[in-house]
């Protein structure tokens, strides 16, 4: 696992440069502890039109808002129930974001038209230094960052700065400017929970799992953490198919997988295979054994970047092992399922 800031982090003054740029409405990529982002002002509607239009992502589909250690929730939102204070007080600054009604002043592009609006707090020190310069320009002290992953819509999230660079060759410079700060420490996007129906009677409701588990919020709010329903608001990074590669991905049982893999070799087709342990396993000329470690915090600060390099293998396949279904590894089987799922119909190696 990399360390959140390396010494290659952006400097003061190109900080300084990027909160400028969102004041002048234009585009920042930017490191966090989960992955880095493409963020605008989310007070400027022209400013998140630029960031769909960069992922290609549609409108409907909203974006989180990132502010700064001590910024004023209650700017952003209509209230801030008990429950948000418990966990900004427990999770914040940290890869949490809350779903909470949308104050009637905020743009509804930050939503994808709905009431509510997602906020968090990342811990990266150069998001934080860039959110609390962005906040000192703004006339009323109040900047947020709207802030989707920094990579076209559907595909591998980045985890370093060059995986922004290589992801929007034709947007650097004039176009956007790319904060440097070392790996993303967990390496997957925060967790996402809905906290915007409480005044209708539907308690804490989990829509993304991640870094932070939803057994840690219940034992903070003293209550069950309900599964996503249908009247639930739309989130970032909710589609069945999402985080891809551009390489076909499947996922598999072990056993299936060898037998796929030996398919693959036998007919000439050049494959990469994750799995838990490749000890043993037979040396094959069209076959790359990747092994992959157990532990599923580590696993996911690595998962992106390995997805990146093997999409860049020239593989005619990716096969990835299907992680343990124990809760530990939730986050984990949300982000490969989705990624595999873009390429469910797809022909498997044969």
């Amino acid at each position: 696992m990399g360390n959140s800031v390396q010494d290659d982090a952006a400097s003061a003054a190109e900080i300084e440069q990027a909160a400028g740029r969102l004041i002048a409405g234009g585009l920042v990529a930017f490191p966090t502890e989960t992955v880095y982002g493409l963020g605008g002002d989310a007070e400027n509607p022209q400013a998140i039109e630029r960031i769909y239009a960069a992922k290609g992502r549609p409108s409907n589909h909203p974006v989180i808002v990132h502010l700064a250690p001590q910024a004023d929730i209650g700017y952003w939102v209509r209230s801030v129930p008990p429950q948000a204070r418990l966990l900004i007080d427990a999770f914040w600054p940290g890869p949490l974001t809350l779903i909470l009604p949308r104050a009637a002043h905020i743009p509804d592009a930050v939503s994808g038209g709905q009431d509510s609006i997602g906020l968090r707090c990342p811990s990266h020190p150069v998001a934080q230094a860039l959110l609390r310069e962005f906040a000192r320009l703004k006339p009323n002290g109040q900047g947020g960052v709207a802030a989707p992953s920094a990579n076209k819509f559907g595909q591998v999230s980045p985890t370093r700065a060059e995986h922004v660079r290589a992801e929007f060759p034709e947007l650097l410079g004039a176009d956007l400017q790319v904060l440097e700060g070392g790996q993303s420490e967990v390496g997957i996007e925060s967790t996402i929970l809905d906290l915007s129906r409480l005044e209708q009677g539907v308690g804490p409701v989990l829509l993304r799992p991640g870094h932070i588990a939803g057994a840690q919020l219940a034992q903070v709010l003293g209550m069950d953490i309900a599964s996503a329903d249908a009247a639930a608001p739309r989130v970032s990074g909710s589609l069945k198919a999402h985080y891809a590669p551009r390489t076909p991905l499947r996922l598999l049982p072990r056993a299936e997988l060898l037998k796929q893999a030996g398919l693959a070799a036998k007919h000439g087709q050049r494959v990469a295979a994750v799995l838990f342990d490749t000890a043993g396993l037979p040396m094959q000329e069209s076959v790359d054994w990747v092994a992959a470690v157990r532990d599923p915090k580590l696993y996911a600060s690595e998962l992106y970047a390995l997805l990146r390099r093997l999409d860049r293998g020239g593989y005619a396949h990716i096969l990835l092992e299907q992680p343990p279904q124990d809760s530990d590894w939730l986050a984990v089987n949300d982000r490969v399922g989705r990624a595999a799922a873009a390429f469910y119909r797809r022909a498997a190696p044969r």
